[in-house]
């Protein structure tokens, strides 16, 4: 049914009261925000600054300017750091702080590189952080960081990495801040991981383990990566999907041709490659690339539980994103995380538009991801889609065809699979440390929501593989940031809340 507005409004004044009520209970988060409430402007602009590096994993020069930075940033809280460099890799930055007697080591992970983007479809320079008064889709006006005074939660930051993932480095540090002033000890040793290349598919991030894997273990890493519940409620996720990502390529004349002179004679790979995705999804969103599915591992009995305790977000997202339908047969958002997809994230052939000219294209091309779920393995997934376009009549080659392939084949495909690819990972939920992290979320946040699978990709399984440690995500953005897009977006409140969370986490 459609939510009214003073129901909405009580639905969030709920939350903050729980919030709050919350946060008085876990000493830390009450610390937490007693600092944040007196430092605002501190916090904000510390974060802007670092915001304003640009950081491309590409760009060896940018990554090393973000790494030496936050490693300052680190320090300046006492943390003992160093780069774990590899030659021409983006450097991990790694913090230690030794608790005595501690027996217990939790590791903080985030990234501080961010997704390759078009400058010319932000509103505003994606290096150039601003401050808005509401979501820009809202009409927000770019404002002034006050110098003092009252800073409106609501108010939210426009940058690249602002949520996705620079947000949970400064949040940590400010933690740090709180419980140094507060004079709240550590319970247990505290290590940080921050990588350099996470939005390129961490390619180097396993030799990098491989090689500091003694330095790096722990009893659990957190992964301070992704959104929080569309519900605005704390959530905490126990696995991630993996990833992997092909570039297709179809084949028509060695050039363009008249569209009135050779139209119904020469084949238009902009038609024939459009024909070949559609092949592979029916309407409602099912694969039908032959054993997509297979191997997918069964839910546990209590994550089947978390999945159907999960509040209902459907129809407010499909308001929200003016869809007046959804895919998957009518299961809920949350339950389709559990399964693997396929994903179109772009195709190009020849011009739109304005631009567009009378031809017949020469080459069309697209490239799809599929996000995996835990029991698929990722070397698997991309032999099924390769198997699929030669069932439909496509030569495959790996390299640009010459003309005489071009020639022997009705149908040529080049399909280039990127590297990075890496699988799915999932912690049980009834683990100790798992009734740990979701206890003491439970004490800083109010009641979280709980679930097996993050939709996104982050590199549990190199993480689990090689040190045998559990990874549970801590995510801290908004729903609604624009993540991996133009006009990127941190809420302020979600970088408060963020601070009480990992304030809690640090001393659990």
């Amino acid at each position: 049914m459609v939510v009214s507005v003073r129901f909405s409004i009580l639905i969030i004044a709920t939350l903050v009261i729980t919030a709050a009520a919350s946060a008085q209970q876990n000493p830390a988060a009450a610390a937490a925000r007693n600092w944040r409430e007196a430092h605002e402007q501190a916090i904000l602009s510390e974060f802007m600054d670092l915001l304003a590096m640009p950081n491309l994993a590409r760009n060896q020069q940018d990554t090393q300017r973000n790494a030496a930075s936050i490693v300052q940033l680190l320090e300046k809280r006492g943390v003992k750091t160093r780069l774990l460099e590899q030659p021409g890799v983006p450097p991990v930055v790694f913090g230690q702080i030794d608790t005595p007697g501690a027996t217990r080591t939790i590791v903080f992970y985030a990234h501080y590189d961010g997704q390759p983007l078009d400058p010319k479809e932000w509103a505003t320079p994606p290096w150039q952080p601003v401050l808005r008064d509401r979501p820009l889709d809202k009409d927000g006006r770019v404002i002034p960081l006050p110098a003092s005074g009252h800073i409106d939660p609501e108010w939210r930051i426009y940058a690249r990495s602002a949520s996705d993932d620079k947000a949970p480095i400064v949040v940590l540090a400010t933690a740090l801040d709180a419980l140094q002033a507060a004079r709240i000890p550590m319970r247990s040793n505290i290590k940080f991981i921050f990588e350099g290349e996470e939005e390129a598919g961490s390619p180097h991030l396993a030799s990098i383990i491989e090689k500091y894997k003694d330095m790096l273990g722990g009893d659990v890493w957190l992964i301070c990566d992704g959104p929080v519940h569309q519900s605005r409620r704390q959530q905490i996720v126990f696995g991630a999907r993996g990833v992997t990502t092909l570039d297709i390529t179809v084949y028509g004349p060695n050039h363009e041709l008249h569209s009135g002179h050779y139209g119904n004679w020469a084949p238009n790979p902009a038609m024939m490659l459009s024909r070949l995705l559609a092949s592979m999804k029916d309407d409602d969103g099912q694969v039908l690339i032959d054993h997509f599915y297979d191997g997918i591992e069964p839910l546990s009995d209590i994550e089947k539980r978390a999945i159907a305790e999960a509040p209902d977000v459907d129809r407010d997202l499909m308001r929200e994103l003016s869809l007046g339908r959804t895919e998957g047969g009518g299961r809920k958002l949350v339950e389709l995380l559990n399964y693997p997809s396929l994903n179109i994230r772009g195709m190009s052939s020849a011009r739109t538009g304005g631009g567009a000219s009378n031809v017949i294209p020469s080459t069309a091309t697209a490239t799809i991801d599929i996000r995996l779920v835990k029991g698929i393995d990722h070397a698997a997934a991309e032999r099924r889609v390769l198997d699929h376009i030669r069932k439909q009549g496509y030569y495959i080659v790996e390299s640009e065809p010459d003309v005489q392939t071009r020639m022997s084949h009705p149908k040529v495909a080049r399909v280039a699979v990127e590297s990075g690819g890496y699988n799915a990972a999932r912690s049980s939920m009834d683990l100790p440390i798992s009734q740990l992290v979701l206890k003491t979320a439970d004490s800083a946040r109010g009641p979280v929501v709980k679930l097996p699978t993050m939709g996104g990709s982050v590199p549990l399984y190199m993480i689990e593989g090689i040190l045998h440690v559990p990874t549970i995500s801590v995510p801290i953005a908004n729903h609604d940031n624009n993540q991996h897009s133009y006009n990127e977006n941190i809420r302020i409140q979600n970088l408060w809340d963020g601070i009480e969370l990992m304030a809690a986490l640090l001393t659990m």
